[in-house]
């Protein structure tokens, strides 16, 4: 019997389908007071405050990276695993 062999390429893009479509449903859900706490998260990231700036007298380029997580987002995490998992 022949194995089967797991790609992480597809466990990848499940994991980010989950942490988006969590993301946007965990926002679009914080309108109705009894799933407000969908939106409950934190915000990190580098340079929150003021991002880091590379002036080269032509050019200039900023750059900054900021994670917005939710529980929503933890959710559909978890259900991208779970999926994962069936495959």
């Amino acid at each position: 019997m022949m194995k089967r062999e797991r790609n992480i390429w597809l466990l990848l893009l499940l994991l980010l389908v989950g942490v988006v479509i969590g993301g946007f449903l965990g926002e679009f859900l914080s309108r109705y007071p009894y799933l407000s706490f969908l939106s409950y998260g934190k915000q990190f990231g580098i340079s929150l405050d003021k991002p880091f700036l590379l002036d080269l007298h032509i050019l200039k380029l900023s750059f900054a990276l900021i994670f917005n997580i939710n529980i929503a987002s933890i959710i559909g995490i978890i259900l991208s695993v779970v999926i994962f998992s069936k495959l």
